[in-house]
């Protein structure tokens, strides 16, 4: 199971999450990796922590103001990205152009969705994994795998039928090693979460319950 924190623009020490996503990830073993503003990439990364980007543009280098170029975030240290995040969707060929984007510059990407018909749709994409996240779960305090299993089960089936090598993530109130657990035993291979670590008093302590199960 792959961990991935996405710390959004929450107000929190993007090195105080990342120190503590490493320690946790040397001592268990786990993997888990931290998607910081793009402006902190360069200092997650020094950390040694498993370091992400949040967004990508579909673009090269050129005329592009204001663009997120996957060769810039690739030079800063991360090594994946996430693309069409509900809170930056994106039309469908620009998810194309991002995910070529990265490949371009050998991130990994996982690709977001909000229901199985769009993991399916987004896997004959070819990224290395998607991710079903119900907007209405995202921030909340249930997790998708709690909330609604079959989703995940349906988003799992979907991506298979499609592309078996795509590997599928759930995220949306995903707090705990139980929610982890949940989403393993659905078929999930990682799990996506923001503010039950960015938004912690001790982002370690919840790190380290969410990988207690593993």
């Amino acid at each position: 199971m792959f961990i991935l924190v996405n710390l959004k623009a929450y107000p929190c020490d993007p090195i105080e999450v990342a120190t503590a996503a490493r320690d946790v990830a040397e001592a268990s073993g786990a993997r888990i990796g931290v998607a910081p503003q793009a402006a902190d990439l360069a200092r997650v990364a020094e950390t040694g922590v498993e370091t992400w980007a949040q967004h990508v543009s579909p673009n090269a280098h050129g005329s592009h103001t204001g663009s997120t170029l996957a060769e810039a975030v690739a030079d800063n240290g991360a090594e994946g990205t996430l693309i069409n995040h509900s809170e930056n969707r994106l039309k469908l060929a620009d998810i194309d152009g991002s995910v070529e984007a990265a490949e371009r510059a050998d991130l990994e990407t996982i690709v977001c969705a909000n229901n199985p018909a769009q993991v399916g749709a987004a896997a004959a994409l070819s990224p290395d994994a998607v991710a079903v996240e119900p907007p209405e779960l995202i921030g909340g305090d249930v997790s998708v795998a709690t909330a609604d299993p079959g989703i995940v089960e349906d988003a799992v089936a979907a991506a298979e039928a499609v592309d078996p090598a795509v590997d599928v993530f759930c995220g949306a109130g995903v707090s705990t090693g139980d929610d982890v657990d949940a989403a393993a035993d659905l078929g999930a291979s990682g799990v996506l979460l923001a503010s039950g670590v960015a938004k912690a008093d001790d982002p370690a302590a919840v790190l380290e319950d969410l990988v207690s199960g593993l």
